[in-house]
């Protein structure tokens, strides 16, 4: 990952992407904590540009994480479509594409770096991710 400083002083690291809902107030932490570091991102809202199998498929790759980890288990739809039962009996093509159908079962947001993923923001491990790319 390379780093790079901008004409306005900004940090820019490069092919940094944060994956949000613009009603998420989880998200709007996530896009403020990055913006106090005063490092360039580009912000993709995934319910209007939603994310494609490939996409999804090289996030979760990238992360190390199991795909469970990219659902959104607090959300609405998790529920409506009982992923809790219907999850364990599913294979990784038939979970990828029922979040690339339906973008607000994924786990928001999403970071992704050039060679990591988080999923969630959690503070402390943003801080400690991005302390190890800046």
């Amino acid at each position: 990952m390379r780093i790079i400083e901008s004409q306005s002083g900004k940090r820019e690291i490069l092919e940094m992407i944060i994956y949000c809902y613009k009603k998420c107030s989880t998200c709007k932490k996530a896009v403020k904590f990055l913006e106090n570091l005063k490092v360039d991102f580009k912000y993709v809202d995934y319910t209007e540009n939603p994310l494609t199998k490939n996409q999804i498929r090289e996030y979760w790759e990238k992360s190390g994480l199991t795909l469970k980890k990219f659902f959104n288990t607090s959300g609405i739809l998790y529920r409506e479509f009982d992923m809790k039962n219907r999850l364990p009996d599913m294979t990784e093509d038939e979970q990828i594409e029922i979040l690339s159908e339906n973008p607000k079962l994924i786990k928001r947001p999403l970071l992704i770096l050039e060679d990591k993923v988080e999923i969630g923001f959690n503070e402390q491990e943003w801080k400690k991710t991005l302390k190890e790319e800046i």
